[in-house]
């Protein structure tokens, strides 16, 4: 009997018939990149010879050493965190033409909204005497309406319709594109680990990659890491809280299960709807945990990836679900909230049920039992300088974080905070004293709804 020849015997043959080359290259990524120098593979190039600064265990304690860190970069506003508040904040700043950078730890914009699987996209309207209006405009509503123009890219968008939801890849897709054509300084990869502090203000973050500690040094910093990593870090007043943490799957042939059949078998969600035919995404609530405790998110990754699978497996083994099968767990866990900034003003939930307006208005959430104007003081830190806040760590009551923390609402106090940072980096003056007509202006002018 003749051996099975393995993948790397046929490429052999190949290769030595000529053929090699025309299989083994034709890759999307190859024809993407014009002049690509495809000579340089495996080609020898210089280590680094940075000077090694490294912690010493020191009397059972392990010490840093004092060390210089590279600028790396210097801008005028820098993002970081590239989710829906971050992209929006990017997009907003940069189109005012001052130099704009972001950092974001993945590869990719929209956090949760795409890395976390989490579609949804609301609240985008609010009731207002019977009628839905549109309060998620502007930038936020661009990438929208971008998305309906991509087969596949969005569903329930358009005239009468409310809160759709994109599919992740159409999304990340759309956000590359606005946010390159605004002109940002993108760095993905990059973890912001410190802040880059001048007495009480903040002038840059330190960020963490392959290539090790860097610097950004910058004149406005806008935290939109979801965490309020780059505020605690700078020491603003600010409070934590627990929340449900869970992780999103999608499920794939959904259109081919007997969904009456299932139903006496008990099982009845099979997810909601996506712009992909016969594809679903389910969500999972989750615990409530810390999410900055690496031990809490190692144990619940786990778990829910194993509870995921074994659900799945039981969907599989029952009638009427044998074609069904489980697509893609979220690269990301689902995070709901954790740092909330102490800031110059606190959004409490009678303001925003009773739709109190404000003066310092820049943008409207969305309900169903209203419009809630929201003030740019809970943006700004009670005390920190250089910096604003965008997100689910905004200032605001903690019975309003399930409205304030949603994708709807994180494009739009983006969308504010980039606006204020890049008035601030053209008035030469700190965030808290902008003029706060001249920055309404701007968001209207870009289009954001504010009442």
């Amino acid at each position: 009997m003749k051996p099975l020849m393995t993948r790397r015997d046929v490429m052999r043959l190949m290769a030595a018939a000529g053929l090699g080359s025309a299989f083994a290259s034709r890759t999307v990524a190859d024809e993407a990149v014009a002049g690509a120098d495809v000579t340089a593979e495996l080609k020898l190039i210089a280590s680094s010879t940075a000077q090694r600064y490294p912690a010493v265990l020191s009397g059972g304690k392990v010490i840093q050493p004092q060390r210089p860190l590279p600028i790396f970069h210097e801008t005028d506003v820098l993002v970081v965190g590239g989710g829906p508040a971050g992209f929006a904040a990017a997009v907003a700043s940069a189109r005012t033409g001052v130099r704009t950078a972001l950092i974001e730890r993945y590869g990719y914009f929209g956090g949760l909204w795409t890395g976390g699987l989490v579609l949804y996209v609301e609240p985008t309207h609010a009731k207002i005497n019977n009628q839905w209006i549109k309060t998620t405009c502007g930038i936020g509503d661009e990438l929208l309406r971008r998305l309906a123009d991509i087969p596949g890219g969005i569903v329930h968008y358009g005239a009468g319709q409310r809160n759709p939801t994109s599919d992740p890849e159409a999304t990340k897709y759309v956000m590359d594109e606005m946010i390159t054509e605004a002109g940002v300084n993108l760095f993905l990869h990059c973890w912001g680990v410190d802040a880059i502090m001048d007495g009480s203000a903040i002038r840059g973050v330190v960020f963490e990659s392959k290539a090790g500690r860097q610097a950004i040094v910058a004149k406005v910093v806008i935290d939109a890491s979801g965490d309020g990593d780059v505020f605690a870090a700078a020491g603003a007043e600010h409070e934590q809280r627990l929340h449900a943490i869970g992780l999103v799957h999608r499920l794939g042939n959904v259109d081919r299960t007997d969904k009456q059949a299932l139903g006496k078998s008990g099982i009845k969600n099979l997810g909601a709807e996506t712009p992909l035919p016969g594809v679903t995404w389910i969500n999972l609530r989750g615990p409530s945990a810390n999410c900055l405790d690496v031990n809490e998110l190692t144990r619940l990754e786990l778990e829910h990836r194993r509870a995921i699978w074994k659900h799945v497996q039981r969907l599989r083994q029952t009638a009427g679900g044998e074609q069904a099968y489980l697509l893609q767990t979220a690269p990301q866990l689902g995070v709901r909230t954790s740092r909330l900034l102490a800031g110059a003003q606190k959004l409490m939930l009678a303001d925003a049920r009773a739709a109190r307006q404000f003066p310092d208005t820049i943008g409207v959430g969305g309900a169903d039992w209203g419009p809630w104007p929201i003030p740019y003081g809970t943006l700004v830190p009670a005390k920190l300088d250089g910096l604003l806040a965008a997100g689910r760590c905004i200032c605001v009551d903690a019975k309003l974080i399930e409205d304030m923390r949603l994708i709807a609402t994180c494009l739009v106090t983006g969308h504010a905070a980039g606006a204020a940072a890049a008035i601030a980096v053209q008035s030469k003056c700190r965030p808290r004293d902008i003029e706060i007509s001249r920055l309404q202006k701007l968001l209207k002018d870009q289009g954001a709804y504010l009442g």
